[in-house]
């Protein structure tokens, strides 16, 4: 009889739960839909413009406008691959830049990160202080040195002149270290007893814990060495140097700003990589979180 009274208590607080989860979903539900509606909202102008890339040039211009294309057309990305801009080698420099720049920047800011937060060092904190100081530096000041350092080392007018100057990332550290400082230090304090050197406490024990801050991190620098315009527009002279933001001009100029169909596709391909980023670093944000939290 006690074991009937048992499964019916279990019984039910099992309804009782159920209740309270069908309950707590109803009263989002007003949430996700008003959610729903801004993503919806957020996502039309890059439908559109994906949209506009696969219409012909006439029918992008005609009144009153269509959403979608009254039959897809590929031509628009044929005019672009055969235009006199070369494309697909500014697609391939800025995906040199930005690739080199978010690599080295995320292994020397987590190196730096690691001395700033883990080593004892004598003015430490001063030389921290002095480095952050560099982010209230607009950009547009340091173009001028930066001009003639890279004209100095013979750089000039070479991808090198346009990935370097992005590898001092004040910012990267200063995310690196402060995720580093709220990490648990016991693991590292009983590998450094067991005779660990700092490297081997770096690379094993500290590095593989940073998965959040790396991929937030590889997502800020992608997209700005990605979408950087200053620095390409100063040191490449050549078409075989300039990146995507100054391929964008040329395209313009060279289709006098109205073929509009070529534009967005050219517009649609250079999303394409930023998109592949996001997805894969928002999916190893979340995994790492999660990870994260069925450790502890």
């Amino acid at each position: 009889m006690s074991g009937f009274q048992s499964l019916s208590a279990h019984a039910t607080l099992a309804d009782r739960l159920y209740s309270a989860m069908q309950a707590v979903h109803w009263r989002n539900t007003g949430v996700l839909i008003i959610l729903l509606i801004g993503a919806i909202f957020m996502l039309l102008p890059f439908l559109w413009m994906f949209s506009a890339s696969m219409r012909p040039a006439a029918e992008a211009y005609q009144l009153p406008p269509s959403f979608f294309p009254k039959r897809i057309n590929l031509e628009s990305y044929r005019e672009l691959l055969n235009s006199p801009v070369p494309f697909l080698r500014m697609y391939w420099n800025s995906l040199v830049v930005a690739s080199v720049t978010t690599v080295v920047v995320i292994f020397t800011s987590a190196m730096a990160a690691f001395a700033f937060s883990r080593l004892r060092m004598p003015g430490s904190n001063t030389l921290f202080v002095v480095l952050l100081a560099g982010l209230m530096v607009p950009p547009a000041m340091l173009i001028i040195p930066l001009f003639f350092g890279i004209a100095w080392a013979g750089l000039h007018n070479t991808l090198w002149a346009i990935i370097v100057p992005g590898l001092a990332n004040p910012l990267a550290i200063l995310m690196m270290r402060s995720f580093m400082q709220s990490q648990s230090r016991a693991y590292e304090e009983a590998a450094f007893i067991d005779g660990a050197s700092y490297w081997t406490i770096f690379w094993r024990i500290s590095l593989p814990q940073m998965g959040p801050p790396i991929a937030a991190l590889a997502i800020i620098v992608f997209t700005t060495s990605w979408n950087n315009f200053l620095l390409p527009l100063v040191f490449a002279r050549s078409p075989e140097v300039m990146t995507l933001p100054i391929g964008m001009i040329a395209i313009s100029n060279v289709t006098m700003g109205v073929e509009l169909s070529v534009l967005m596709s050219a517009v649609t391909l250079a999303l394409l990589p930023l998109t592949i980023v996001f997805i894969v670093a928002q999916r190893f944000i979340v995994e790492s979180i999660a990870s994260t939290g069925i450790k502890g």
